[in-house]
C-alpha cells in the first residue's frame, strides 16, 4: 500500500535511477534493451537540474516503491520511465502514479498526459487503456545495432477545472 508520494528533488536521483533500474532490468537481455539502463545517476540529476520533475512513491514501510518522471509542457504533462520496483507490482502503485500525475497536471493547468510505449509491451498498453488513455500517433525507433522498435504515442484528456 502506498502511504506517501513526493516530488522529488535533484538530491533524489541516486535514489531515482536505482528504482528505476530495478524496473527495467528485466529488458537487459532483449534484441533492443530499454534505453533507461543506459542513463546514469549524473544524467537523472542533469535532466532534473533541466527542469525535468519525478513522483516517488513510498509504502506503509516508507520503502520506495516506484516512481514515474516527467516534464510539463505547454499544455499536457509528458511522462516516461514509469517504474515499479519487481516485488511490489501488482499492488496499483503505477496506477496511484498516474492519478497522482492526473492531479499535478490539474494543478498546473495542463489538459492532458501523455506518454511513449513500446508496441509490444501489451501490459504497459493494457494498464494505460484502462486508465482511459488512447493512442494518437506511432513511430519507429532505430537502435544502433539495427534493431527497429515500434512505439506508440498515448494520451489521457483530463476534464478541465473551470
Amino acid at each position: 500500500m502506498i502511504t506517501r508520494l513526493q516530488i522529488a528533488e535533484v538530491s533524489d536521483a541516486a535514489f531515482i535511477h536505482e528504482i528505476m533500474i530495478q524496473a527495467f532490468i528485466e529488458y537487459k537481455q532483449t534484441a533492443a534493451p530499454s534505453s533507461a539502463l543506459e542513463e546514469s545517476v549524473s544524467s537523472v540529476s542533469d535532466a532534473l537540474k533541466d527542469g525535468e520533475q519525478a513522483l516517488i512513491a513510498f509504502d506503509d514501510r516508507d520503502e520506495a516503491a516506484g516512481m514515474v518522471r516527467f516534464r510539463l509542457k505547454e499544455t499536457a504533462v509528458y511522462f516516461f520511465r514509469l517504474s515499479v520496483v519487481p516485488e511490489k507490482r501488482g499492488c496499483g502503485i503505477a496506477k496511484r502514479l498516474l492519478k497522482a500525475l492526473e492531479d499535478y497536471a490539474g494543478q498546473n493547468n495542463k489538459y492532458e498526459l501523455i506518454c511513449r510505449v513500446r508496441e509490444k509491451a501489451a501490459k504497459n498498453l493494457n494498464l494505460y487503456r484502462s486508465l482511459g488513455y488512447s493512442i494518437f500517433d506511432r513511430e519507429v525507433v532505430y537502435k544502433p545495432n539495427g534493431v527497429q522498435i515500434a512505439v506508440v504515442f498515448m494520451r489521457k484528456r483530463l476534464e478541465r477545472q473551470v
